[in-house]
């Protein structure tokens, strides 16, 4: 069997993020062993739109709980709309309660 690629890795963390919870970039990318790959985490879920089976990418900002990503979703809005259907308070395209509902893989998957 072979080894999972960096985008499989990705999208398999990014399927156990609970609702109502995200995580960072970064935080993926020091999970699947390649700490400097923040961007290249972005470029993974940058292609989520197309793949068959939905990734909720919706649920990964940047490291102070920026909706970088937005502009890579089917309209402007769609990020937040997504965010707040699952209770996250957005304000000025900002987590406002980015510490609570922060989900950190590195603590909170197994890794066993």
């Amino acid at each position: 069997m072979t080894e999972p690629n960096f985008f499989d890795k990705v999208y398999a963390v990014v399927k156990l993020i609970p609702e109502g919870r995200v995580t960072t970039y970064g935080a993926i990318a020091r999970f699947i062993g390649s700490p400097q790959s923040s961007r290249m985490v972005g470029w993974a879920l940058n292609s989520t739109k197309h793949l068959p089976n939905w990734i909720p990418a919706h649920r990964v900002v940047n490291r102070i709980g920026l909706l970088t990503g937005k502009m890579h979703f089917q309209n402007s809005n769609t990020m937040v709309e997504l965010l707040e259907s699952e209770g996250i308070l957005i304000e000025n395209n900002r987590i406002s309660n980015f510490k609570q509902v922060f989900w950190d893989p590195n603590f909170e998957i197994d890794a066993d």
